[in-house]
């Protein structure tokens, strides 16, 4: 069997159970040899929960003592780049969560030592490996929306708050707000869909309406009363695109409203495509009729789904492979949401320079 390559989590916290050190744990080509984390009774449980020798509480310490091969950087938005670009420069490739980091400049900083040190960087966007994600997004490559349009995202929660208090309602900590956190999975996924357009422009406005209470908090997460809470709990707004398509979203933390809803939708010339609440559905037209489809994914064993993690170790191992999420569209996302804020404080569009990266279209 090939060697196994080392891996080690930093950031012990849900995000880091629910998915990274399971999705590692599943490969038999990887060690899982570490877990980091500035809590170390944290790290501790965990690494006793999975069986992992190594725990640490200072990530420095632990890459000069385990070396690992893979990182994921599991942390609060503002160490992504710090510890990201200490883990590229120490041999390892890094799989970090979503955002990138907190702003474009980060995001520059991180892909100038991802090239200098030779190593690999992914972003955790995990809805772009959702089975409705592969299919939708062969789907539209193969052409049968055709142009793009329009296009509509966002995600609303009824009481969702990550938690008053937290670093996520910290701006230093986080970057932002609902913005930056749920714009990270759904405005990332509509964009990724149209094939990462670049943008002319970007208008938004933000709201801060449920800052003053614990009662709308999300299930499973603890708010303190009297916490900081400087970032807003709703976001809305505008690209428009240098194609001429549009898309707009809506991004709300908590809301008056009767249900949650995620979703994407997109309207093209040929076709249109809804992905809400997980259900996707296509529409079409054939001999001058209306079409509605909704495919049956799980019924298709032959559709070759990806693996976020298995991608991320394949692309490693091959070199040269096009990783799903390059530290590339961070930058693109970071550049976007800095242009949004940039908005939402001066009460006007933002126009966006011509020097994002050109999008693959993948």
């Amino acid at each position: 069997m090939t060697d196994k390559l080392k891996y080690a989590l930093i950031g012990a916290g849900g995000n880091a159970e629910k998915k990274h050190i399971h999705g590692y744990l599943a490969l038999e080509d990887v060690e899982v040899v570490a877990i980091c984390d500035i809590d170390a009774g944290k790290a501790a449980r965990m690494a006793e929960k999975y069986n992992v020798p190594g725990v640490y509480s200072d990530y420095k310490e632990m890459f000069l003592k385990e070396r690992p091969d893979i990182v994921s950087i599991v942390t609060p938005n503002h160490l992504h780049a710090e510890i990201t670009e200490f883990a590229l420069a120490h041999g390892a490739h890094v799989h970090c969560e979503k955002p990138l980091s907190i702003s474009s400049e980060e995001a520059r900083c991180i892909i100038a030592a991802r090239d200098r040190y030779g190593k690999q960087v992914m972003i955790g966007l995990n809805n772009r490996f959702l089975n409705e994600a592969v299919f939708l997004k062969k789907w539209i490559d193969d052409g049968n929306l055709g142009n793009i349009y329009n296009a509509k995202a966002g995600w609303v929660r009824r009481s969702g708050i990550p938690g008053r208090g937290t670093w996520f309602t910290d701006k230093d900590s986080s970057g932002g707000g609902v913005m930056i956190d749920l714009g990270a999975h759904y405005l990332d996924l509509a964009l990724y869909f149209m094939g990462l357009p670049k943008v002319s422009y970007v208008a938004g406005s933000i709201h801060q309406n449920f800052v003053h209470t614990t009662a709308r908090n999300r299930n499973g997460y603890k708010g303190i009363e009297g916490g900081l809470f400087n970032v807003e709990d709703a976001a809305t707004g505008y690209l428009g695109l240098e194609n001429g398509a549009s898309l707009s979203f809506d991004f709300s933390w908590a809301s008056n409203i009767e249900e949650d809803r995620f979703y994407v939708e997109l309207m093209g010339s040929k076709g249109g495509a809804s992905l809400v609440n997980g259900q996707l559905k296509l529409f079409g037209e054939s001999s001058d009729i209306c079409l509605d489809i909704t495919p049956k994914l799980k019924l298709n064993p032959t559709l070759q789904l990806k693996n976020e993690f298995r991608h991320f170790v394949d692309s490693i191992r091959h070199g040269g492979s096009t990783l799903v999420a390059p530290a590339e569209d961070g930058l693109y996302f970071a550049e976007i949401v800095d242009a949004f804020y940039q908005s939402a404080a001066g009460g006007a569009p933002v126009i966006l320079k011509q020097e994002q990266p050109v999008a693959v279209i993948r």
